[in-house]
């Protein structure tokens, strides 16, 4: 079995197949997926689209590059929501500082805020990190030393320092299509340094889409061409890939129940 750790299947870009997504992939073999908040006030969406469907579990978060439009979400809400028994993440948290949508300091709060969450509910702070490199490795190593929590760098697509960093501190590191992409070299050759036990694997659709569908809209169902890459990488089989970022996932993310 194959998990799609991180997918936005709230999006618009879903409403009209989000059914015949959601068999799609548990045919391909995708037999779990979590969808990624990006706004907390808009968790009733989330809510609807866990309770619809068995597989599918959900985090609770603002993206940063919507910090600015959330800006009195507070930690006590967050830890209240994650209540949820389909809640099973905080986030999506970090800084993106190549948009720059919100103000830098409105990011960091709503980070810091969320990195709190994570430490009172033991659950996986997703975090999104871009342009930010040495700012996130810097709150991560500042606040893990004010109490451990669990937490997973998604869609990896930063330096081998910040890599190396989150790995010394205990994170996980997720990989999306762009680790499949043929100018994604460098990015390969972190993927390949990466301990066994602390590899994920996603999607982050709607977007990145793996070959042979990179153009196309991305869905759960082509996290299996990533694992394939994954595996080359790894010098390993595609099914013990698999089996190797599923244990992961059911280690890090302990609130979901092992089917």
């Amino acid at each position: 079995m194959l998990v799609d750790s991180h997918c936005h299947l709230d999006f618009a870009d879903f409403d009209a197949d989000r059914d015949a997504l959601v068999e799609r992939a548990r045919a391909a073999g995708v037999g779990l997926m979590v969808t990624i908040s990006t706004r907390v006030r808009q968790f009733a969406r989330l809510e609807a689209i866990v309770a619809r469907y068995a597989n599918v579990y959900c985090s609770i978060g603002t993206h940063p590059m919507n910090a600015a439009e959330e800006p009195d979400v507070t930690t006590e809400e967050l830890v209240a929501i994650a209540r949820h028994p389909k809640v099973v993440a905080i986030g999506e948290a970090g800084l993106d500082y190549h948009y720059d949508t919100s103000p830098r300091d409105l990011q960091r709060v709503s980070f810091i805020r969320q990195i709190a969450a994570a430490r009172l509910t033991g659950l996986p702070l997703v975090i999104h990190a871009r342009d930010a490199d040495q700012d996130i490795g810097d709150i991560l190593a500042e606040e893990m030393g004010k109490g451990a929590f669990p937490a997973i760098l998604h869609c990896y697509a930063s330096g081998a320092e910040l890599a190396a960093r989150g790995l010394a501190l205990g994170c996980y590191v997720s990989f999306s299509g762009i680790v499949t992409f043929k100018n994604s070299k460098n990015l390969q050759a972190i993927a390949a340094s990466v301990p066994m036990d602390r590899l994920l694997v996603e999607t982050d659709a709607p977007y990145l889409a793996p070959p042979p569908y990179r153009g196309k809209r991305n869905e759960p169902a082509y996290v299996v061409e990533t694992n394939k890459v994954l595996a080359s990488l790894k010098g390993v089989p595609a099914d013990v890939m698999a089996d190797r970022t599923t244990e992961n996932f059911f280690r890090l993310f302990n609130k979901v129940p092992r089917p």
